[in-house]
Formats: structure tokens, sequence, C-alpha cells
């Protein structure tokens, strides 16, 4: 059976209530979607913890090269990777015991979705956590 995302007001509970956000494949490059992404987040006040083996600092935090290594409770893991990419990030998103599974625009695998499902994540496919959070939780500059 096809994955469905939850409601659009299960996502608003899911945006309120999540402190750290481990951006998988954040690139420190301000050009790319990712960091775009991550740092809208982070000025929405969210904290992001970096996922890339190749660098030391990305947004003034500091970079993990896996979420295993990550030392603090993550509560979403929200994936820049290619679909054909993600089901071990799904798996290593059960084994650190996530919230949520997140994967960002574009990207869509049935099997990572029901890896994460099997072991207790939300799962989101095919949107932006930037616009979900932009729409579900506007707010006046």
């Amino acid at each position: 059976m096809a994955h469905e995302n939850p409601s659009r007001e299960y996502i608003k509970q899911m945006l309120a209530l999540a402190g750290n956000i481990a951006v998988v494949g954040l690139s420190d490059n301000p050009e790319r979607t990712s960091y775009m992404v991550a740092k809208a987040m982070q000025d929405r006040g969210y904290r992001i913890i970096p996922v890339n083996p190749n660098a030391d600092v990305i947004l003034g935090e500091p970079c993990y090269p896996s979420l295993s290594a990550i030392p603090d409770p993550v509560d979403i893991v929200n994936v820049f990777r290619r679909a054909d990419q993600v089901v071990p990030i799904a798996e290593e998103a059960v084994k650190i015991k996530a919230k949520v599974f997140w994967l960002q625009l574009d990207i869509i695998n049935e099997e990572a979705a029901a890896v994460a499902k099997q072991g207790g994540l939300d799962v989101i496919m095919d949107r932006c956590i930037k616009v979900e959070d932009a729409i579900l939780n506007p707010r006046n500059k």
C-alpha cells in the first residue's frame, strides 16, 4: 500500500513539538537547497544538527558523520539524499529513536517509509519542511 502523508494538522503538531532536527545531506554550500532550507528553519527557532561526514561545522553547528554519532535526542530526521540512498537512513533513524522521518520534496521511497513506520516513526515524503512550517506556523517578522 502506498504511503500517505499525515494531515496538515498532524504535521503542524509534529513541528510544534520538534526541538532537534537532524539534516542528513546538509551541504555547507549556501547555494544548495539543503543549506537554504536548514538556514530558514534555524532562523525560525529550530535547532539544526548537520549530518555530513565531509564538513566540520555548518550553520554554526558541529557536523556529525551519521545519525548514530549525534549525542542528543533527535525529533525529526530531515533527509536531503537521493531516493535510492534513504533506506539505510530510515534504519538508522529507527535505531536512534527519532520521532519523525521526513523526506524532502521529490524524495519518495516506499521501502524506507515502511522501515520507519514499522520502527514507530511518523513519516512524511515529498514535502519541503520549510514550506510546511511557513504554511502551518506563519510568523510575522
